[in-house]
């Protein structure tokens, strides 16, 4: 089980023994939820293989029925994914391609892992697809393709659209992560500019089976937002597309060679990409074999066993992350103050992933301003505690997971002068978390279910 490496600093860091130990929950309830999300359990428990037989919800496989097994995808997750597809079906794989993010520790004997950037993409991602797509264009109509896809796939597995570079597409992509706009908004736009995403992958194994295994990192596991949906139907167009640019004050100053391919696209002179009903779509079987929900619901269900009355509040949290943080905030004080909704000792957990307009000039992820904003409400509220992190152990372009507050967070901001408003309108929570030894680091986890946070109140 991944654990949070600094985790005696992060509780010892709590002023009172009861901050201290409503820390230790709030920490142990995250730890619980990355087990929950690991990819090798939920493999093991969602994949049967009886003889020949390859079960998996009310999908049934008849392995000997194919010529050849492959395994490619991509993903924050996937190294690990494909580990445990290694070792549930060994030998019967033939051979295999799957893009990781640099750092990735998996190990795997058949299946060829290719390392690459993220959030940017790389060259380094651009070859691995490749080799991804002449795996899936070689793969005949008695073969079957297995697919790993996770969160973070969008940018592991690069392969611009022919006219556009991956400068172009690296620098769009830079231009969107700051720009606030949602991940499914940012995926619109990579379907369009790609040469494998919004259902391209699956056009070019047409016609093998495909078992597209997904661990999902998208709010309401829309399939054709996870990873850019490589193997489903895209319901967005180039039009999309280009209006998300401008929603966001991007199309005037996004690469040329990208507003050319998206206008020709409007205007009908590029196909667009595959759609609901399309041929290539017959032979591909989508699985979610986890997701925020499943692993929110096991922090749930370890605060229950604590006696902590607790709920789940939602797993679709959604917006700007500072706001939300401001909002998880009053959910604390109300409960401290009128014990609405919850009596004390009391918990809620939200999933979900919020997003960061970046408007100042220093570090940070949207786990971090969350807690950074919600830290500016919770002052003074004696036992009360906020944590929130990603999954995958990478928050923004940082090396931590997220950050801890409770109410004595300012007290101690103000004994270190910080000025905290100043931080969070900076778009600065590393610094100012970094400085209170109040981040959370957990490394790569090998998986990736969005984001959790979790409020505790003795």
């Amino acid at each position: 089980m991944c654990q949070i490496k600094n985790w005696d600093t992060l509780v010892e860091n709590g002023k009172t023994d009861l901050t201290k130990k409503a820390r230790k929950l709030a920490l142990q309830s995250l730890q619980v939820a990355l087990k929950a999300a690991n990819p090798k359990n939920l493999f093991y428990s969602k994949l049967v293989l009886k003889q020949s037989y390859l079960h998996i919800d009310q999908i049934t496989f008849d392995l000997e029925k194919f010529g050849n097994i492959y395994v490619i995808g991509g993903g924050k997750a996937s190294g690990a994914m494909a580990e445990a597809i290694e070792e549930i079906l060994g030998n019967r794989i033939r051979s295999g391609a799957v893009n990781v993010p640099y750092g990735d520790q998996s190990k795997t004997r058949i299946v060829k892992l290719h390392k690459a950037s993220h959030p940017l993409p790389d060259l380094a991602g651009v070859k691995g697809t490749q080799r991804i797509v002449r795996i899936a264009q070689n793969a005949e109509k008695d073969d079957l393709l297995i697919c790993l896809i996770s969160g973070g796939g969008s940018s592991l597995m690069p392969l611009p659209r022919e006219g556009i570079s991956l400068k172009d597409k690296k620098q769009l992509t830079e231009m969107l992560l700051k720009s606030g706009a949602a991940i499914n908004e940012v995926n619109i736009v990579r379907k369009h500019i790609s040469g494998f995403k919004g259902g391209l992958l699956a056009k070019h194994a047409y016609p093998a089976t495909v078992l597209n295994l997904i661990l999902s990192d998208v709010v309401g596991d829309d399939l054709a937002s996870i990873a850019s949906g490589p193997t489903v139907p895209d319901p967005s167009t180039f039009t999309d597309a280009k209006h998300v640019l401008e929603k966001y004050g991007i199309w005037k100053i996004a690469p040329p060679a990208i507003r050319k391919i998206l206008s020709e696209g409007v205007q009908s002179k590029i196909v667009d990409t595959p759609k609901s009903g399309n041929p290539v779509f017959e032979k591909v079987y989508n699985v979610v074999v986890g997701n925020n929900r499943l692993a929110s619901s096991a922090a749930v269900n370890y605060l229950k066993s604590e006696g902590i009355n607790t709920f789940l509040l939602t797993s679709s949290l959604e917006g700007e992350a500072k706001y939300a943080g401001m909002i998880i905030a009053s959910i604390c004080r109300e409960i401290f103050v009128s014990g609405n909704p919850l009596r004390r000792p009391a918990s809620i957990v939200l999933g979900g992933e919020t997003t960061v307009k970046v408007t100042g000039s220093g570090s940070g992820g949207r786990n971090q301003e969350l807690t950074l904003a919600a830290a500016l409400k919770l002052n003074g509220l004696e036992p009360c505690v906020v944590a929130s992190l990603s999954t995958d152990g990478v928050d923004g372009q940082t090396d931590a997971a997220g950050a801890i507050a409770d109410g004595y967070t300012l007290e101690r901001a103000g004994q270190a002068r910080l000025d905290t408003e100043r931080f969070l309108g900076d778009n600065d929570s590393y610094s100012f978390f970094s400085k209170l030894n109040d981040l959370i680091f957990t490394g790569q986890t090998g998986t990736n279910v969005n984001d959790i946070s979790v409020i505790v109140i003795l």
